[in-house]
């Protein structure tokens, strides 16, 4: 495994971090430790959660699975995890999370972070992270900004300010961002410059073979201010993997849960899809083991966040860390991305 600085600090990350989001609703606590002790024992140092998790959201499993972090993490040298959670910002309908929640003002952020270190039974966390942006802003598979759909928010430095006490506090060691735009990540930037604040170190956004949105601008932004990509969604919740081209039904979060993860359900999906399953076979790979070799060695790609449900799962998953994609796949990959574009921004 490789371990590469995070941002700007002195903190060491592996290249692959281990997402939670199935612990407490696909995954019960014993195979989530289960997946964390393989995970530790293949190298990896980086755990990502979030208060909202598991997904997808419910009111019964809210915080379920950062307690079920905390069980494990209770039992481990607590200074060789880098632990990584999140606040739930608004425009959600999250009734069940502080009441909305209704901003990411200094209130509600210190409430959750209070909640978070409860459940995940540590008295510090190594890297805060706004969920997404309490700004009007296009997420979750909304392809365009839309001005009419202004509303009142939180100031960014508000939310700064909210998090440098706690940064102070040492309840926090380091902050970052997810789900955030160029301009977003920017003005983070330039007001903790101005104004002696946290900086960020990092966006977890997703990024994969079908969404390679992060190139077209954020990838300038964060090389020239050091903020690390996270990338999270490598497998864009299975379709990489190649299992829903042959069955529209097999078994996964997509089919279990009606509604999920719809920016994979625009019309230039499953052509492209086909293109990459095509490609990592006449390779001689397995779809999976591509798409991921593809994000873990991506220059602008800090860490890849991976997730499983099963221990077979996970353990492919991290031997796709053994690919390094040769000039020669990566020139492929590259013509099918300029015929098919971004069909799941």
């Amino acid at each position: 495994m490789e371990y590469r600085m995070l941002g700007d600090s002195a903190l060491k990350v592996s290249a692959v971090c281990l997402g939670t989001m199935t612990f407490g609703e696909q995954n019960s606590a014993a195979q989530a430790h289960s997946q964390l002790d393989m995970a530790v024992e293949r190298g990896i140092n980086f755990i990502d959660t979030a208060e909202m998790y598991a997904v997808p959201p419910r009111a019964e499993t809210y915080g379920a699975t950062e307690t079920i972090v905390g069980q494990w993490l209770a039992h481990q040298p607590r200074e060789r995890i880098v632990l990584a959670t999140k606040v739930a910002g608004p425009a959600r309908s999250l009734e069940w999370i502080r009441g909305g929640p209704p901003a990411l003002d200094r209130a509600n952020i210190r409430a959750a972070v209070e909640g978070s270190l409860r459940r995940l039974r540590t008295d510090y966390i190594d890297l805060y992270q706004l969920h997404w942006p309490e700004r009007n802003q296009p997420m979750f598979g909304q392809w365009q900004f839309e001005p009419a759909r202004e509303r009142a928010c939180t100031p960014i430095r508000a939310q700064l300010e909210a998090l440098a006490e706690l940064v102070a506090e040492g309840k926090v060691r380091h902050v970052g961002l997810s789900n955030e735009h160029p301009w977003g990540v920017m003005e983070f930037v330039r007001l903790a410059r101005e104004h002696g604040l946290p900086r960020v170190l990092s966006t977890q956004n997703a990024y994969n073979l079908l969404n390679r949105v992060f190139e077209y601008g954020l990838a300038e932004v964060c090389h020239r201010e050091q903020v690390s990509l996270l990338a999270y969604s490598p497998l864009a919740f299975g379709h990489l993997s190649g299992k829903y081209l042959a069955d529209p039904a097999a078994a996964g979060r997509l089919t279990a849960f009606a509604g999920f993860g719809q920016r994979y359900g625009k019309p230039g999906v499953q052509p492209a899809v086909a293109a990459y399953v095509d490609l990592a076979r006449r390779r001689g790979l397995s779809p999976a083991r591509m798409a991921l070799a593809w994000a873990y060695h991506r220059g602008c790609v800090t860490s890849t966040i991976i997730g499983a449900t099963t221990l077979a799962q996970l353990d492919e998953n991290l031997s796709a860390w053994a690919l390094r994609p040769d000039d020669e796949l990566l020139a492929e990959i590259d013509a099918i991305h300029l015929r098919h574009g971004n069909p799941a921004p």
